[in-house]
């Protein structure tokens, strides 16, 4: 009897002075556990949790909040503050040190990659180790201004590249049934921002405390990242059942080898879906590096009606972010529909906006347009990925991720270089956004409606 009363009072949590502390301890943890559990719900849903995406969701999750800690700390320093009156040449410097990142990242970090695909995990957490470290550098530069800041800060674009990188080549490897990869690469990419709108006012908190507390927040964040970067599945790292993913551009694959070797497949064998797609995105992006910098200086010397230059920013600034919120959520929520057909839709929208906005220039329209030209382009973007995950080779396809993306950074450059030598007159630049879309958009058009009607490229599952 006695050992049925003992373990009934270990079943129902024992009894005697210790309760109401263990009560209390039960209450205070109540909130952080139970909001653990609904994130792992809402990660691990729809078969993401048994295929491993879950698992991925909330390390890019780690990602976003990591990278967020890092901007709000260096958000003061010299590294990215443009004051209102700098001159354009000193925009167009940023313009350039914006480039830096990629000049590694397309001929040297892709192609290495490419070299270890059995090493995805360990690059993620060398990625995010190699943060962390960063992190505690910065959090010595922020404080006494030295130069190791500058080099320090493009570390850790380079590395945030690198892992974005790595990461897009490994969502096809880990895709739950009945997901699409639009859908996959929306759920991933709302991950992050959930995580980086999170992250804003704690690290705003910090900043309050301290110059360096965000950046040491930023180094546990990584830490953490580099953990969970090994806790995805193995097979993110194991070729096993992987098919070569060979395209139908490719003809020497379709005849089949006329000798026992085949050639290694490279980036020049994709076909028209990934390049068209490509050269839409460029378009948006361009279009984006545009608004961005044409809209700063015109809304500072002609702020929108009845309102401040500062507040015209922010209006701005809150449409396309609310945009580009909304474009990965309907990402998220998408069936499986042709990539190609979205790029297209999504393209023509934006060229309809910024035409009416250049037509009927007004507050409300510029708003409008900064909105669903930042939906557009995230949406885009993820279908852009979506066709370099089904269509470029295994061998080279994280290449073709480092590729894109160094292009995709060219073109928002030219555009932003673009915005900065125009006269700041509203109707007649808009104009010029015009056409930017409309050349991406009517020579792109036709490659994917074909691509789309074709049916795309089918290819067995990744075990």
């Amino acid at each position: 009897m006695n050992g049925v009363a003992t373990a009934g009072r270990r079943k129902g949590g024992g009894s005697g002075p210790w309760r109401p502390v263990r009560a209390v301890g039960r209450a205070l943890r109540s909130p952080f556990t139970g909001a653990a559990r609904g994130i792992r719900r809402a990660t691990h849903a729809h078969g993401a949790g048994e295929s491993g995406l879950g698992k991925l969701i909330e390390l890019h999750g780690v990602n976003g909040a990591g990278d967020m800690m890092i901007t709000v700390a260096l958000a003061s320093t010299v590294f990215f503050s443009v004051p209102t009156d700098e001159a354009r040449g000193r925009v167009a410097l940023y313009l350039a040190i914006t480039m830096a990142p990629f000049a590694l990242l397309a001929p040297v970090i892709g192609p290495l990659l490419d070299r270890v695909p059995h090493g995805r995990r360990a690059a993620m957490a060398c990625a995010m180790l190699a943060r962390a470290l960063l992190a505690l550098v910065l959090s010595t530069a922020v404080i006494t201004g030295g130069i190791e800041l500058y080099p320090a800060a493009l570390g850790v674009l380079v590395a945030s590249k690198a892992y974005g990188v790595v990461r897009s080549a490994v969502v096809p490897r880990l895709l739950p049934p009945r997901f699409s990869l639009v859908k996959a690469n929306s759920r991933v990419t709302l991950g992050g921002l959930l995580a980086t709108g999170v992250a804003a006012p704690v690290g705003a908190g910090l900043q309050f405390i301290g110059p360096r507390w965000p950046l040491y927040g930023a180094f546990v964040i990584f830490v953490a990242g580099t953990v969970l970067s090994f806790t995805l599945p193995p097979k993110v790292d194991s070729a096993k059942g992987e098919d070569r993913a060979l395209l139908a551009a490719d003809a020497e694959h379709l005849r089949g080898p006329r000798s026992g070797r085949v050639k290694r497949p490279g980036l020049r064998t994709v076909g028209i879906a990934v390049t068209h797609a490509l050269g839409a995105n460029a378009a948006l992006r361009c279009l984006s590096g545009f608004l961005i910098f044409f809209l700063a200086f015109l809304l500072r010397e002609h702020p929108l009606t009845g309102q401040s230059a500062a507040v015209s920013l922010g209006t701005v600034a809150v449409a396309a972010g609310a945009g580009n919120a909304c474009g990965t959520a309907v990402g998220a929520w998408l069936r499986s529909r042709a990539p190609e057909v979205i790029i297209v839709t999504v393209v023509a929208g934006v060229l309809a906006a910024v035409v009416i906005a250049a037509v009927f220039f007004g507050a409300f329209l510029v708003a409008c347009l900064a909105a669903v030209a930042g939906f557009a382009q995230a949406l885009a973007k993820l279908s852009l990925d979506a066709l370099i995950q089904r269509d470029v080779p295994e061998q080279v396809r994280t290449s073709a991720f480092a590729r894109s993306e160094t292009l995709l950074q060219m073109a928002w450059v030219l555009g932003g270089a673009i915005g900065i030598a125009l006269p700041l007159n509203g109707p007649f630049g808009l104009s010029v956004a015009a056409v930017i879309v409309a050349v991406g958009w009517l020579g792109t058009v036709r490659g994917l409606l074909l691509s789309a009607r074709r049916g795309g490229r089918t290819h067995p599952r990744v075990a």
